[in-house]
């Protein structure tokens, strides 16, 4: 087992353990929790509008948001991690989260960059050429990739994308009720 795959298989589970330890260090006041939720908001609508477009394991995914950037939900992801960095109001904390998130998602990116030349070998390579991997580029008119493809509910369900609205409001509530107990 690579480290890759580790990380991958292992991630949400080493997210369960650091929330905790995150929770333990955060000094949040309301201030805090509201700008840092409106910053995992944005998070949220990237991370939904990119899982409406997702086919996972079916078809090399290259519309809506994947055209502009080949990993648009940990993208998003990068901003729910920023929001709760700044919602918790702790450097440690925040520190520590975005080191877990730079270090867990390059390598799962390139874990799952691998799968996908394994899956589609007659069209990543030309999809990844011209599609960045994680900062989108805001114009992509030199990209040979399909155009098919629209926005689906059912795949964003299917995709059990609100688990992570759930999960970035529950620590969002669980940094209010830290606050008020702290305060109290």
């Amino acid at each position: 087992m690579t480290l890759a795959d580790f990380f991958a298989r292992w991630r949400v589970r080493l997210g369960y353990i650091l929330a905790v330890v995150l929770l333990l260090l955060a000094s949040p006041t309301p201030q805090t929790i509201v700008l840092g939720g409106m910053i995992g908001l944005l998070g949220l609508v990237i991370r939904a509008y990119a899982a409406g477009f997702l086919h996972k394991q079916e078809i090399l995914t290259t519309t809506g948001p994947y055209a502009y950037t080949r990993n648009p939900l940990y993208f998003g992801s990068s901003f729910l991690a920023i929001g709760a960095a700044i919602a918790m109001h702790s450097w440690i904390g925040g520190v520590l989260l975005l080191v877990y998130f730079a270090l867990i998602y390059s390598f799962v990116m390139l874990r799952e960059e691998r799968e996908l030349r394994v899956q589609h070998p007659l069209t990543f390579d030309a999809y990844a050429a011209s599609v960045p991997l994680f900062f989108p580029r805001p114009s992509n008119r030199n990209s040979t990739h399909s155009s098919r493809g629209s926005f689906s509910w059912t795949q964003y369900k299917k995709n059990h994308e609100y688990e992570a609205v759930f999960g970035f409001l529950l620590f969002l509530v669980a940094l209010a009720v830290i606050w008020r107990v702290r305060t109290t």
